[in-house]
């Protein structure tokens, strides 16, 4: 196999930022608030987080952090 020279190398704390903040998380009491706001609203998951990607504010930092968390799942 030949190499170009150009290695990518493993930064530590690089793509490990999502386990940190499902820690986080947990840690703090939080788990299933996005889920549950989700289910009073009457759509999945993902229908909540398309439509409030772009909010201001908690909801909108929620919605955006449910998206990565089901895009790396994937």
């Amino acid at each position: 196999m030949a190499t170009t020279g150009i290695e990518k190398e493993h930064v530590a704390g690089e793509g490990d930022w999502e386990q940190r903040v499902a820690k986080g998380i947990a840690a703090s009491g939080h788990k299933g608030i996005f889920k549950a706001a989700a289910q009073r609203a009457g759509k999945s998951t993902q229908e909540f987080a398309d439509e409030h990607k772009h909010d201001s504010g908690t909801l909108g930092k929620r919605a955006r952090l449910a998206l990565a968390f089901m895009d790396s799942k994937h």
